[in-house]
């Protein structure tokens, strides 16, 4: 007599997408009454200036479709990486080279976009995700080496290519500084929005397609002709760094002269690093309970609550009750510290991590634009290119460490991974304090030098 084996689905409960959903409606459509008057305008308000609202617009229209490309190809590549029955070993060697790349591409970037222009790196962010469509679609088994190299150096100059380029535009052309708040934090909400219709409309292209790597390359292709004409017509720019000599020197004493700027890059880092551990490791703690999990239904609300997250960023930093933005990311990063620390103690109900992860996603959509306001007040925006990629590098390094000992030789295991993130979360929270120490005063923005 045979034995059947019922085999226990979890999935989340549909009411929690209505929640999400409704949550993210309210909350950006409630901030431009939250502060009354001692606010910035927003793309949904109609009390501003005509000139900022349209640069405004057309950054975050690029910036979306940008953020559209990338959204695909995580897409895509957890299909291909299924589709083509690759091993574990396979699997993990794809992480390496693409970290690798990461590790020494980003300090080359950075400096490369501060001294050329950051409108010509983002056009070679347009290419390189040209270039991969290309390679994909007449490819029958394209090479993963070469994918990896392309879509690492891409997701690189997306960090911090776009930001940079906007930035020192909004400054040319002589906006309001308080009013880049606003578009920092339309930065998250907008890529987090995008990523989950990219989701959506991968699915929907792999599901509706006979041949499954025609259509997703060849939307890539055009989505990326798209974005590099949009690019190339954009905002000129005339790069402010002079030679690399000068560069080099305005460097040294700015970046490496200033100890804010350590702190703040260790921040960065200590953030870059426990995100790209969370990417990584998600999913197998997720199923470690044996369950069957459609991740697919899990990763947008993630993506939902870092929206939640960035909205409450202007209601904390602006207004005549406005908070510190040290003081506001001291407590943000003890609580992704605390959050983290639950999963890396043990492992735990999938319903109970699916909040854990969604918290811990809400605190970043904060962060994310915390960060980018510190870096607007203390780095120049002639270096500012170089400080985030110098930034970037060490916290590739160590997870691409965490990769090699991890993922291929198991030497370490995902909880103790999940502690390293808590340490450097629970430091980067010791970074802010010592942050506001240093500028217990009025803030010390560089701009008004």
């Amino acid at each position: 007599m045979g034995v059947v084996i019922e085999s226990s689905v979890w999935e989340p409960n549909p009411s929690i997408y209505i929640f999400l959903f409704v949550c993210c409606c309210f909350s950006i459509f409630l901030f431009p009454y939250a502060s009354n008057h001692h606010r910035t305008s927003t793309i949904f308000d109609h009390g501003i200036s005509s000139s900022f609202l349209r640069f405004q617009r057309n950054f975050l229209f690029v910036y979306s479709l940008a953020s559209v490309m990338e959204g695909l190809w995580s897409v895509f590549g957890e299909y291909e990486l299924a589709s083509y029955g690759l091993s574990r070993k396979q699997m993990i060697e794809s992480l390496y080279y693409g970290y690798t790349t990461a590790l020494f591409a980003a300090p080359f970037l950075g400096v490369l976009s501060d001294l050329i222009g950051h409108k010509k790196v983002s056009l070679i962010f347009c290419i390189l995700h040209l270039f991969a469509g290309i390679w994909k679609r007449f490819s029958e088994q394209p090479s993963i080496f070469m994918t990896s190299i392309y879509l690492s150096l891409a997701s690189t100059i997306f960090l911090f290519s776009f930001e940079t380029w906007m930035v020192t535009q909004h400054e040319k052309q002589g906006h309001r500084q308080d009013s880049l708040n606003d578009t920092f934090w339309l930065m998250t909400f907008f890529e987090s929005a995008w990523l989950i219709a990219s989701q959506m409309f991968a699915n929907w292209l792999i599901g509706n397609s006979t041949d499954k790597n025609i259509a997703p390359s060849s939307t890539i292709i055009i989505l990326a002709t798209i974005c590099f004409t949009f690019v190339t017509r954009g905002w000129t720019e005339t790069p402010g760094a002079g030679t690399f000599k000068d560069y080099s020197r305005s460097f040294y004493a700015y970046i490496f002269g200033d100890k804010r700027i350590w702190l703040l890059t260790w921040a960065q880092m200590c953030l870059h690093f426990s995100i790209g551990i969370f990417w990584i490791l998600w999913a197998p703690t997720v199923v470690a309970d044996g369950r069957e999990v459609q991740l697919g239904l899990i990763y947008p609300s993630f993506l939902a609550s870092r929206m939640i997250g960035s909205t409450i960023f202007p209601c904390l930093t602006s207004g005549p009750s406005s908070l510190r933005t040290e003081d506001c990311l001291v407590y943000a990063y003890v609580v992704l510290a605390l959050l983290l620390s639950f999963v890396a103690y043990d492992y735990q109900e999938i319903g109970f991590l699916m909040t854990l992860f969604s918290m811990f996603h809400a605190c970043v959509g904060f962060i994310l634009p915390s960060l980018a306001r510190l870096r607007t007040m203390y780095v120049p925006n002639e270096l500012r290119g170089g400080m985030m990629g110098l930034s970037i590098a060490p916290a590739n390094a160590a997870i691409l460490l965490s990769v090699v000992q991890g993922g291929y030789y198991r030497n370490v295991g995902n909880s103790a991974l999940m502690a390293f993130g808590v340490l450097g979360l629970l430091l980067a929270a010791v970074c802010m304090h010592a942050l506001k120490q240093l500028g217990k005063q009025p803030y010390h923005n560089w701009h008004k030098q």
